[in-house]
């Protein structure tokens, strides 16, 4: 018996030359394969070129990549308008895929980047002299970049650390700084800084877009399709994309329509929406305390509501502007309390008894 096992043991056991191919083979068909990238980073702009809808931006960093010197920058705008894809196109373009990682250092707010970061890290690499030259020989430029993403999440302290270091190290290196709103950055640092806004993205450039993208990615939706997704993602294309991908997972295939696109959005229905209207129209405290609750138990968020909330309110032909003024004034308050950590339920009440309070005034 114990023969008979040594015998199978030793004809099944594969020779280490016959591990060896196999290993080869296994690594070779590895990779051949292509490894699946989010589409956010697979359609990120690769050149200046294709940066949409941003021609000022643009145009000042052509003028660079043609010779001219670049400033200091500072990009500021909604997020998902280009502007961390802008500047990371640009410094390929201008130091080619061999000198871009020794000449770009990129911090965002998911790097510790308190007052010593900025002594240390960044002083250390804006102090380091440039070398090397491209092997295309196309001109590279005498100085590095220093890309600090989401600046506004700064401290004061290391934006004021920064001040120093941006003028001693004008000589071999830009910054660009990136912030969603400018009145974070503080004055002395905006003033050595060529300021640019990133304007939210039009709906027809973002539709030309995922239009393009669906049709690479072969994902079946319609005219219509795109223009929702549009309409949700509120100008900011980066969503738009993410959303795009989420829903072709989901759909496995199949066509994308609205529905599909407003579970994966997060978005409240129209008929929801219309139905809390109707509860407050009627009246009746108990109604709308039952609505109030099924809107909560549905696992929708307050905050969600407030943003859809205010735009049918304002678009609401039936409400005299003091009404409108009124519930809107009461939406800040609740968006406020929301922000502060309240109770969602108590405050969705609280706003629906006021907008009971402006619809039962008509009748």
């Amino acid at each position: 018996m114990q023969a008979f096992l040594k015998g199978t043991s030793v004809s099944t056991k594969p020779s280490l030359k016959d591990r060896g191919v196999a290993a080869t083979a296994g690594s070779s068909g590895e990779n051949k394969k292509t490894k699946p990238v989010p589409w956010v980073e697979k359609y990120r702009p690769k050149c200046v070129d294709e940066v949409a809808f941003q021609e000022e931006v643009v145009a000042v960093l052509k003028k660079s990549l043609e010779g001219a010197d670049l400033p200091n920058l500072l990009f500021y705008g909604p997020p998902g308008t280009g502007k961390t894809s802008t500047i990371l196109a640009a410094a390929r373009e201008l130091f080619g895929p061999e000198l871009f990682r020794l000449r770009v250092l990129e911090l965002n707010a998911s790097d510790e980047r308190g007052i010593q970061v900025v002594r240390e890290k960044v002083k250390n690499f804006a102090q380091l002299t440039v070398s090397g030259s491209r092997s295309d020989g196309k001109p590279c430029p005498p100085f590095k970049i220093v890309i600090l993403d989401e600046a506004d999440s700064m401290t004061s302290a290391a934006q004021a650390a920064l001040r120093r270091t941006m003028e001693k190290e004008s000589k071999t290196t830009r910054f660009c700084l990136i912030c969603n709103y400018v009145s974070r950055i503080i004055e002395p640092l905006t003033s050595r800084c060529s300021k640019f806004r990133f304007k939210p993205l039009s709906d027809k450039i973002q539709q030309q877009r995922l239009l393009d993208i669906a049709d690479k990615e072969h994902v079946k939706i319609s005219n219509e399709g795109i223009a929702y997704l549009v309409k949700v993602s509120e100008g900011d294309l980066r969503k738009a994309i993410t959303f795009l991908q989420s829903a072709t997972r989901l759909t496995g295939g199949k066509e994308i329509t609205e529905k599909v696109i407003t579970d994966i959005a997060g978005v409240i229905p129209a008929q929801t929406i219309d139905g809390i209207f109707a509860a407050c129209q009627s009246g009746s405290f108990d109604k709308l305390e039952a609505v109030v609750k099924d809107l909560i138990d549905e696992g929708h968020a307050a905050t969600q509501l407030v943003n859809q909330f205010h735009d049918v309110v304002v678009e609401n032909d039936n409400l005299s502007d003091k009404q409108k003024s009124i519930i809107t004034e009461k939406l800040a308050e609740v968006d406020k309390c929301l922000a502060d950590g309240a109770d969602e339920q108590l405050q969705l009440m609280s706003l629906c008894a006021t907008v009971m309070q402006q619809l039962t005034q008509n009748c």
